[in-house]
Protein backbone atom coordinates (compact mmCIF):
# COMPACT_ATOMS: atom_id res chain seq x y z
CA UNK A 1 0.00 0.00 0.00
CA UNK A 2 1.30 3.72 -0.75
CA UNK A 3 -0.90 7.35 -0.69
CA UNK A 4 0.03 9.61 -3.01
CA UNK A 5 -1.48 13.11 -2.21
CA UNK A 6 -2.27 16.39 -4.63
CA UNK A 7 -1.87 19.06 -2.03
CA UNK A 8 -3.87 22.11 -2.50
CA UNK A 9 -2.01 24.97 -2.20
CA UNK A 10 -4.44 27.32 -4.35
CA UNK A 11 -1.99 28.07 -7.18
CA UNK A 12 0.77 25.47 -7.93
CA UNK A 13 1.25 21.90 -7.45
CA UNK A 14 2.79 20.35 -4.32
CA UNK A 15 2.40 16.15 -3.96
CA UNK A 16 3.96 13.46 -2.32
CA UNK A 17 4.05 9.70 -2.19
CA UNK A 18 4.20 7.63 1.49
CA UNK A 19 5.57 4.79 0.02
CA UNK A 20 4.84 1.47 1.31
CA UNK A 21 9.05 0.70 1.44
CA UNK A 22 11.37 2.76 3.45
CA UNK A 23 10.77 5.86 0.91
CA UNK A 24 8.93 8.86 1.11
CA UNK A 25 8.77 11.51 -2.05
CA UNK A 26 7.98 14.83 -2.52
CA UNK A 27 7.48 16.24 -6.12
CA UNK A 28 7.54 20.34 -6.76
CA UNK A 29 6.80 22.67 -3.34
CA UNK A 30 4.56 25.33 -3.66
CA UNK A 31 4.03 27.06 -0.38
CA UNK A 32 1.66 29.69 0.22
CA UNK A 33 2.46 32.84 1.22
CA UNK A 34 0.21 32.57 4.76
CA UNK A 35 2.56 31.72 7.83
CA UNK A 36 -0.36 29.36 9.18
CA UNK A 37 -1.12 27.31 6.29
CA UNK A 38 2.32 26.60 5.02
CA UNK A 39 3.60 25.57 8.59
CA UNK A 40 0.83 22.98 8.44
CA UNK A 41 1.93 21.56 5.24
CA UNK A 42 5.20 20.65 6.29
CA UNK A 43 4.33 19.71 9.48
CA UNK A 44 1.97 17.15 8.04
CA UNK A 45 5.16 16.53 5.68
CA UNK A 46 7.01 15.82 8.48
CA UNK A 47 4.40 13.60 10.06
CA UNK A 48 4.05 11.55 7.04
CA UNK A 49 7.86 10.91 6.53
CA UNK A 50 8.44 10.01 10.27
CA UNK A 51 9.93 6.46 9.97
CA UNK A 52 11.33 6.56 6.21
CA UNK A 53 14.82 6.35 6.28
CA UNK A 54 15.01 7.60 2.51
CA UNK A 55 13.32 10.85 1.40
CA UNK A 56 13.64 12.69 -1.93
CA UNK A 57 12.44 15.89 -3.47
CA UNK A 58 11.97 15.69 -7.13
CA UNK A 59 11.78 18.94 -8.64
CA UNK A 60 10.15 18.79 -12.19
CA UNK A 61 10.85 22.15 -12.96
CA UNK A 62 11.67 25.39 -11.75
CA UNK A 63 8.99 28.15 -12.07
CA UNK A 64 7.86 29.28 -9.31
CA UNK A 65 4.83 28.04 -8.58
CA UNK A 66 6.45 24.60 -8.28
CA UNK A 67 9.61 26.00 -6.41
CA UNK A 68 7.83 28.73 -4.00
CA UNK A 69 8.43 28.11 -0.20
CA UNK A 70 11.22 25.50 -0.79
CA UNK A 71 14.04 27.05 1.38
CA UNK A 72 11.67 27.25 4.14
CA UNK A 73 10.96 23.47 3.60
CA UNK A 74 14.74 22.86 3.71
CA UNK A 75 15.09 24.28 6.94
CA UNK A 76 12.53 22.15 8.68
CA UNK A 77 12.57 18.78 6.32
CA UNK A 78 16.14 18.78 5.19
CA UNK A 79 16.29 17.66 1.21
CA UNK A 80 19.34 15.66 1.21
CA UNK A 81 18.36 13.87 -2.28
CA UNK A 82 17.76 16.63 -4.44
CA UNK A 83 16.61 15.17 -8.16
CA UNK A 84 15.73 17.32 -10.96
CA UNK A 85 16.77 18.43 -14.80
CA UNK A 86 20.06 19.57 -15.21
CA UNK A 87 19.67 23.18 -16.13
CA UNK A 88 21.15 26.62 -16.35
CA UNK A 89 17.88 28.17 -16.18
CA UNK A 90 18.15 31.73 -15.13
CA UNK A 91 15.15 34.38 -14.04
CA UNK A 92 15.07 38.25 -15.17
CA UNK A 93 14.18 39.14 -11.65
CA UNK A 94 14.82 36.11 -9.39
CA UNK A 95 13.30 35.10 -6.18
CA UNK A 96 14.83 33.92 -2.82
CA UNK A 97 13.37 30.53 -3.69
CA UNK A 98 14.57 30.80 -7.40
CA UNK A 99 17.92 31.21 -5.98
CA UNK A 100 17.83 28.48 -3.38
CA UNK A 101 16.20 25.97 -6.08
CA UNK A 102 19.66 27.50 -7.84
CA UNK A 103 22.33 26.47 -5.53
CA UNK A 104 20.28 23.28 -4.48
CA UNK A 105 20.85 22.24 -8.25
CA UNK A 106 24.18 22.64 -8.36
CA UNK A 107 24.78 21.56 -5.18
CA UNK A 108 26.68 18.14 -4.74
CA UNK A 109 23.02 16.57 -2.98
CA UNK A 110 21.91 17.15 -6.99
CA UNK A 111 21.09 14.27 -8.89
CA UNK A 112 20.30 14.67 -12.72
CA UNK A 113 17.22 12.97 -14.09
CA UNK A 114 16.37 11.79 -17.47
CA UNK A 115 15.05 8.92 -19.72
CA UNK A 116 15.85 5.61 -18.05
CA UNK A 117 18.20 6.79 -15.49
CA UNK A 118 18.37 4.51 -12.40
CA UNK A 119 19.37 5.51 -8.82
CA UNK A 120 19.44 3.22 -6.15
CA UNK A 121 15.99 3.39 -4.15
CA UNK A 122 14.43 4.99 -6.72
CA UNK A 123 14.04 1.52 -8.93
CA UNK A 124 16.67 -0.48 -7.92
CA UNK A 125 16.11 -2.53 -4.78
CA UNK A 126 19.59 -4.15 -2.62
CA UNK A 127 19.70 -6.01 0.81
CA UNK A 128 19.70 -2.72 2.79
CA UNK A 129 16.21 -0.94 1.11
CA UNK A 130 13.75 -1.22 -1.29
CA UNK A 131 13.38 0.52 -4.72
CA UNK A 132 10.25 3.46 -4.73
CA UNK A 133 9.14 2.35 -7.74
CA UNK A 134 10.03 5.80 -9.57
CA UNK A 135 11.02 6.07 -13.49
CA UNK A 136 12.23 8.83 -15.60
CA UNK A 137 10.12 8.75 -18.72
CA UNK A 138 11.37 12.21 -19.90
CA UNK A 139 13.79 13.97 -20.40
CA UNK A 140 15.80 12.88 -23.14
CA UNK A 141 18.65 15.04 -22.60
CA UNK A 142 19.55 13.98 -26.51
CA UNK A 143 16.41 14.89 -27.95
CA UNK A 144 17.23 18.61 -30.12
CA UNK A 145 14.16 19.89 -29.24
CA UNK A 146 14.60 19.60 -25.26
CA UNK A 147 17.63 21.05 -25.98
CA UNK A 148 16.26 24.23 -27.49
CA UNK A 149 13.94 24.05 -24.61
CA UNK A 150 16.95 24.49 -22.45
CA UNK A 151 18.71 27.16 -24.34
CA UNK A 152 14.99 28.80 -24.22
CA UNK A 153 15.43 29.12 -20.19
CA UNK A 154 19.39 29.87 -20.47
CA UNK A 155 18.10 32.93 -22.14
CA UNK A 156 15.53 33.61 -19.52
CA UNK A 157 12.80 32.16 -21.26
CA UNK A 158 9.95 29.93 -19.76
CA UNK A 159 11.45 26.95 -18.01
CA UNK A 160 8.06 25.00 -18.79
CA UNK A 161 8.98 22.48 -21.71
CA UNK A 162 12.20 21.76 -19.94
CA UNK A 163 9.86 19.49 -17.31
CA UNK A 164 10.39 16.15 -16.66
CA UNK A 165 7.72 13.28 -16.93
CA UNK A 166 7.86 11.20 -13.72
CA UNK A 167 5.97 7.53 -13.06
CA UNK A 168 5.21 5.91 -9.54
CA UNK A 169 3.86 2.42 -9.89
CA UNK A 170 3.15 0.04 -7.25
CA UNK A 171 2.99 -3.80 -7.68
CA UNK A 172 -0.22 -4.80 -8.76
CA UNK A 173 -1.82 -1.86 -8.21
CA UNK A 174 -1.52 2.00 -9.29
CA UNK A 175 0.67 3.46 -12.04
CA UNK A 176 0.98 7.39 -12.14
CA UNK A 177 2.39 9.74 -14.27
CA UNK A 178 3.35 14.01 -13.83
CA UNK A 179 4.51 16.14 -16.43
CA UNK A 180 5.11 19.12 -15.00
CA UNK A 181 4.17 22.36 -17.20
CA UNK A 182 5.10 20.53 -20.28
CA UNK A 183 2.95 23.12 -23.28
CA UNK A 184 1.19 21.07 -25.71
CA UNK A 185 2.90 21.83 -29.22
CA UNK A 186 5.74 20.81 -27.22
CA UNK A 187 4.23 17.44 -26.71
CA UNK A 188 3.40 17.35 -29.99
CA UNK A 189 7.19 17.79 -31.41
CA UNK A 190 8.59 15.16 -29.06
CA UNK A 191 5.77 12.51 -29.57
CA UNK A 192 8.06 9.66 -31.41
CA UNK A 193 10.32 10.22 -28.91
CA UNK A 194 8.58 9.47 -25.94
CA UNK A 195 7.70 6.27 -24.78
CA UNK A 196 4.42 6.57 -23.64
CA UNK A 197 2.86 4.15 -20.78
CA UNK A 198 -0.15 3.25 -19.84
CA UNK A 199 -1.39 5.35 -16.66
CA UNK A 200 -4.17 4.52 -14.39
CA UNK A 201 -3.68 8.43 -12.78
CA UNK A 202 -2.51 11.33 -14.97
CA UNK A 203 -2.02 14.88 -13.46
CA UNK A 204 -2.52 17.15 -16.05
CA UNK A 205 0.38 18.67 -17.11
CA UNK A 206 0.27 22.96 -16.75
CA UNK A 207 -2.26 22.46 -13.82
CA UNK A 208 -4.70 21.50 -16.28
CA UNK A 209 -4.54 24.39 -18.49
CA UNK A 210 -5.55 24.56 -22.55
CA UNK A 211 -2.10 25.36 -23.06
CA UNK A 212 -0.88 22.00 -21.32
CA UNK A 213 -3.68 19.64 -22.75
CA UNK A 214 -2.31 16.37 -23.68
CA UNK A 215 -2.54 15.45 -27.16
CA UNK A 216 -5.22 12.88 -28.00
CA UNK A 217 -2.70 10.55 -29.35
CA UNK A 218 -0.88 10.44 -25.76
CA UNK A 219 -4.41 10.15 -24.03
CA UNK A 220 -5.23 7.37 -26.43
CA UNK A 221 -1.81 5.46 -25.24
CA UNK A 222 -2.13 6.56 -21.41
CA UNK A 223 -5.88 5.42 -21.64
CA UNK A 224 -5.78 7.48 -17.77
CA UNK A 225 -9.03 5.90 -15.70
CA UNK A 226 -8.46 9.46 -13.54
CA UNK A 227 -7.06 12.78 -14.99
CA UNK A 228 -6.60 15.17 -11.88
CA UNK A 229 -6.86 19.23 -12.85
CA UNK A 230 -4.73 21.42 -10.99
CA UNK A 231 -5.39 24.50 -9.46
CA UNK A 232 -5.30 26.78 -12.36
CA UNK A 233 -8.10 29.26 -12.63
CA UNK A 234 -11.11 27.76 -14.10
CA UNK A 235 -11.32 29.62 -17.33
CA UNK A 236 -7.68 28.42 -18.48
CA UNK A 237 -8.85 24.96 -17.10
CA UNK A 238 -9.35 22.61 -20.13
CA UNK A 239 -11.77 19.97 -18.65
CA UNK A 240 -10.82 16.92 -20.82
CA UNK A 241 -14.46 16.15 -21.70
CA UNK A 242 -15.02 12.39 -22.31
CA UNK A 243 -12.71 11.27 -19.63
CA UNK A 244 -12.83 10.78 -15.75
CA UNK A 245 -11.16 14.00 -14.01
CA UNK A 246 -11.21 15.37 -10.51
CA UNK A 247 -10.99 19.27 -10.58
CA UNK A 248 -8.62 20.06 -7.07
CA UNK A 249 -10.07 24.13 -7.62
CA UNK A 250 -13.73 22.28 -6.05
CA UNK A 251 -12.09 19.03 -4.27
CA UNK A 252 -9.46 20.56 -2.20
CA UNK A 253 -6.59 18.27 -0.83
CA UNK A 254 -7.04 14.88 -2.91
CA UNK A 255 -5.51 11.95 -1.18
CA UNK A 256 -4.88 8.72 -3.52
CA UNK A 257 -5.14 5.32 -1.04
CA UNK A 258 -3.11 2.82 -3.31
CA UNK A 259 -3.82 -0.65 -2.56
CA UNK A 260 -3.27 -3.91 -4.79
CA UNK A 261 -6.10 -4.03 -7.55
CA UNK A 262 -7.71 -0.63 -6.46
CA UNK A 263 -7.64 2.79 -5.15
CA UNK A 264 -9.59 4.60 -2.68
CA UNK A 265 -9.98 8.64 -3.36
CA UNK A 266 -10.66 10.84 -0.57
CA UNK A 267 -10.69 14.85 -0.73
CA UNK A 268 -10.99 17.80 1.85
CA UNK A 269 -14.26 19.19 0.45
CA UNK A 270 -17.09 17.85 2.07
CA UNK A 271 -19.52 18.62 -1.11
CA UNK A 272 -17.39 17.23 -3.66
CA UNK A 273 -18.65 14.33 -5.74
CA UNK A 274 -16.99 12.02 -8.68
CA UNK A 275 -19.93 10.35 -9.87
CA UNK A 276 -17.72 7.74 -11.91
CA UNK A 277 -16.05 6.49 -8.84
CA UNK A 278 -17.79 3.12 -7.09
CA UNK A 279 -18.22 2.98 -3.28
CA UNK A 280 -16.03 0.29 -1.58
CA UNK A 281 -16.58 1.77 1.61
CA UNK A 282 -12.94 2.72 2.23
CA UNK A 283 -12.59 4.66 5.84
CA UNK A 284 -9.25 5.31 6.64
CA UNK A 285 -9.63 8.92 7.68
CA UNK A 286 -7.92 10.59 5.09
CA UNK A 287 -10.44 13.30 4.26
CA UNK A 288 -14.35 12.76 2.58
CA UNK A 289 -14.43 9.43 0.67
CA UNK A 290 -15.54 9.88 -3.02
CA UNK A 291 -15.21 6.46 -3.79
CA UNK A 292 -12.81 4.33 -5.67
CA UNK A 293 -11.64 2.95 -8.83
CA UNK A 294 -9.91 -0.56 -9.81
CA UNK A 295 -6.65 -0.72 -11.03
Amino acid sequence: MSIIKSVSVGNGDMFYIRHGSENFTIIDCMLPDDETWRAAIVDELIEQSTGKEIRRFISTHPDQDHVQGIKYLDSRLPLMNFYCVKNGTVKDDPTEDFEYYCDLRDSKRAFYISKGCTRLWMNKSNGEHKQAGIDIIWPDITNEDFKEALEEAERGESPNNTSAIIQYSLNNGITALWMGDLETPFMEKIGGDVDIPSVDLLFAPHHGRESGRVPGEWLKKMNPAVIVLGEAPSQHLDYYRGWNTITQNKAGDITFDCRSGRVDVYVSSPTYEASFLYNAGANAGLGWYIGSFDV
